[in-house]
């Protein structure tokens, strides 16, 4: 069950939001409420994270919700800097679904015009 998820999470990345790396987001939503989500909540989700790293302001919270579903989220850029080169951008990511919520914190970096998720070895020397 997780793998379909998994593939159809990147599936949905891969067409809804070109511009980020779909395993990288696979891996945002893995093991919280985002796997509750039918594909409008995906949509809305990605169009979030699209707007808010491309557009939002530090501290400036994005939010969607769908109505149908009732899920809902926010995004919020904590900080903008610079790594090795490459834009990047400490964001805190909540989602709810189903009454389960997640509360996460992730850095992505701009390598190559796609937002992709840095781990901290990545991030070493920054």
């Amino acid at each position: 069950m997780k793998l379909l998820i998994a593939t159809l999470f990147g599936a949905a990345c891969a067409l809804v939001a070109p511009g980020a790396a779909a395993q990288n987001w696979v891996n945002l939503l893995k093991n919280t409420p985002a796997e509750y989500f039918d594909d409008e909540d995906l949509r809305l989700f990605l169009d979030t994270a699209r707007k808010t790293l491309d557009q939002a302001p530090d501290n400036q919270p994005v939010t969607w919700e769908n109505p149908k579903s009732r899920n809902r989220g926010e995004m919020t850029v904590l900080r903008t800097f610079e790594s090795k080169g490459n834009s990047c951008k400490e964001v805190r990511v909540r989602n709810e679904s189903r009454g389960r919520k997640s509360d996460n914190r992730r850095t992505l970096c701009k390598v190559d015009e796609r937002w992709r998720l840095m781990g901290s070895s990545q991030m070493k020397g920054k």
